[in-house]
């Protein structure tokens, strides 16, 4: 975030770099640390309060411990509903999909926010990629006999 608030890198760049490094860790308690720190502030509300969904998603979601305490901090949550622009018509899919982290700081997502290429895949992430998209990525990562 130093970089993001000297005005030398874009906070959407700042944040892929630290999903792909937290998503290439392979070790929990050292996924733990990356998010035990409370990012700074960032002034921007909608900024502040994904910062706080996605630390309390990612300790959730990957199971690496309890939410750290600064995500709960009132700044990281927003008064009024958030949408992606653009998204009018999925906004009642985005209500319902949006993972329990997000949806409670009234920001609204799709069901897998923080996707990445470097995400790890489980039974989760395979089971909305079908539903979304069709596909059973599953049948296509065997190896060919």
């Amino acid at each position: 975030m130093r970089r993001v608030l000297a005005g030398e890198q874009e906070l959407n760049v700042a944040f892929n770099e630290f999903l792909d490094a937290f998503y290439t860790d392979p070790d929990p308690v050292s996924r733990m640390a990356r998010i035990a720190e409370e990012p700074a502030y960032l002034d921007d509300e909608v900024a502040d309060a994904l910062i706080g969904a996605a630390g309390e998603h990612l300790a959730r979601r990957w199971r690496v411990g309890k939410p750290p305490r600064w995500t709960e901090r009132k700044r990281r949550f927003l008064r009024k509903p958030w949408f992606p622009e653009g998204v009018d018509a999925e906004k009642p899919f985005m209500i319902a999909e949006s993972p329990m982290a997000f949806r409670r700081r009234m920001l609204f997502v799709d069901a897998e926010p923080l996707r990445r290429l470097r995400m790890p895949h489980d039974e989760r992430w395979y089971a909305h990629e079908q539903q979304r998209t069709g596909i059973d990525w599953r049948e296509l990562e065997k190896p060919n006999p």
